[in-house]
Formats: C-alpha cells, sequence, structure tokens
C-alpha cells in the first residue's frame, strides 16, 4: 500500500518566524523608551508659545531624549518632561477598557509609546535647580532667582489682563510668590504660558514646596516632531540673566 505523505506545515513555520521578530522589536522599542527616549503629546496651551497644545486641534508631537541627564544635571532654561509628584496627581487618571482583551492591547501600546503609561506626565521649563533660591516679588521686573532676574524672552505675551497689584503682576505671570530654596536634587518648573500653567507656583503648599525631584524628570525635550508646520528644534536658552 502506498503512504500518502503529509503536506508540509508551512503555514505554522511562517508564523513562527514572525512572531520572533516581532517579540524582538516590542523588546527593543521598550528598551529604546527606557534608556534612550520617546515621544509624547502636549496636552494643553500652558507651554505656549513654544510648545502647542489645545483641545480638538493637532497637538504637538515632542521628541525626548535621556541621555543628556545620564551626565549632567537639568539646568534653568531645559524644556523637561517630568512624572508629577503627589500633590499634582489629585485630578488625574488613565482610562482603560473593561475589556480584558482591549486592555491588554492599551497596556501593550502604553509599553511602546503610543498611549500613557499610568504616570501623569507633564512638560514645563526649568527655572531654577537646587540651592537656587526663586521669588516674584512686588517691583520685580521678572521672575528673580538668587536675586537676579531671569530671560524671559520665551514667555507668551498675553493680552494685557488686570492684575491686582497688591497680589501679583504680569512679570510674574500671575500671583506673587517666594521666596523658595530649591532642596537638592530637584527643580523649579514653569509653564511658557505664566499665566495658563498649573506649574510649581501651584503647588507651594505640598511637602516639596513646588518643587520637582530630578528623578521624577524622563527626559529633556530635543525637538517637535509633529505636525510637519510646526517641525523644528526646541531651545534650551541660558535664562540665568536678562537682557540689560
Amino acid at each position: 500500500m502506498t503512504q500518502t505523505s503529509r503536506p508540509p506545515k508551512s503555514e505554522g513555520v511562517r508564523t513562527r518566524d514572525f512572531l520572533g521578530p516581532i517579540a524582538a522589536g516590542f523588546v527593543i522599542l521598550v528598551l529604546i523608551q527606557a534608556f534612550v527616549g520617546r515621544m509624547y503629546v502636549i496636552p494643553s496651551g500652558s507651554m505656549e508659545p513654544t510648545l502647542h497644545g489645545c483641545a480638538g486641534c493637532s497637538n504637538d508631537r515632542i521628541a525626548v531624549q535621556k541621555i543628556s541627564y545620564y551626565f549632567s544635571d537639568p539646568r534653568p532654561g531645559d524644556v523637561v518632561v517630568f512624572k508629577g509628584p503627589a500633590s499634582w496627581n489629585n485630578s488625574f487618571s488613565v482610562e482603560r477598557s473593561d475589556n480584558v482583551l482591549l486592555r491588554g492591547v492599551q497596556n501593550l501600546m502604553a509599553g511602546i509609546g503610543l498611549m500613557s503609561n499610568g504616570e501623569n506626565i507633564l512638560v514645563k521649563r526649568v527655572i531654577a535647580t537646587g540651592g537656587q533660591v526663586v521669588s516674584c516679588q512686588a517691583g520685580d521686573r521678572a521672575v528673580m532667582v538668587d536675586g537676579q532676574p531671569i530671560s524671559q524672552d520665551y514667555v507668551l505675551d498675553p493680552p494685557e489682563i488686570p492684575v491686582d497689584e497688591a497680589a501679583g503682576s504680569q512679570q510674574c505671570g500671575g500671583a506673587y510668590f517666594g521666596p523658595v530654596e530649591v532642596p537638592a536634587d530637584s527643580v523649579w518648573v514653569m509653564g511658557d504660558n505664566r499665566s495658563n500653567s498649573l506649574d510649581s507656583r501651584a503647588h507651594l503648599g505640598d511637602m516639596l514646596q513646588g518643587t520637582v525631584p530630578t528623578s521624577n524628570i524622563r527626559g529633556k525635550v530635543e525637538a517637535v516632531v509633529l505636525p510637519f508646520s510646526r517641525m523644528g528644534k526646541v531651545e534650551s536658552p541660558d535664562i540665568s540673566h536678562a537682557a540689560s
């Protein structure tokens, strides 16, 4: 009797051939985001005009790299992405599907940077670092660091809004504050859209006095990559001295 040979399991072989590269690619993406950098989406207008974001518009997607801070500390003028300290997280939540399979897909997408990974990620500009004293009081012509006015050329110049001189000024971008001495290994951050930014000033009553530990920093913003009309490098100027 002639024995009938079985066709080769070519389909199974092809499937297995794909699984290895896909898994390897996923691991590489996770490692890149853990140690090199990733992209983020700007969720609001708190960093206008440097970074653009608003409800229902083409929000900026930014490239953020971690490598710089392996060799040096953040410095005033750097635009950084960071995890909000505990007191910054009161209204933060991440939506996940009740469907187990869909939730798994969402978690995988978060792992490769296409969705929120569950951290309250924020973007602001570093104004002062550990050991420096930051403030803005009546009569100051800018935010002051160690008693000297800093450069504010990058700040959004909003339309004139009435400000009670007993409470704040345009130079401060709102209410007076400080002086606050920034603890070691921490930074004081503010949005470039000073009058519309919940930054260090909004958290002065917490145990960190509004400062952010450098261990919370996830990287330095290097460029806007999308939309193409806004593509370009994000500058980190030396803000330590205001123009005369």
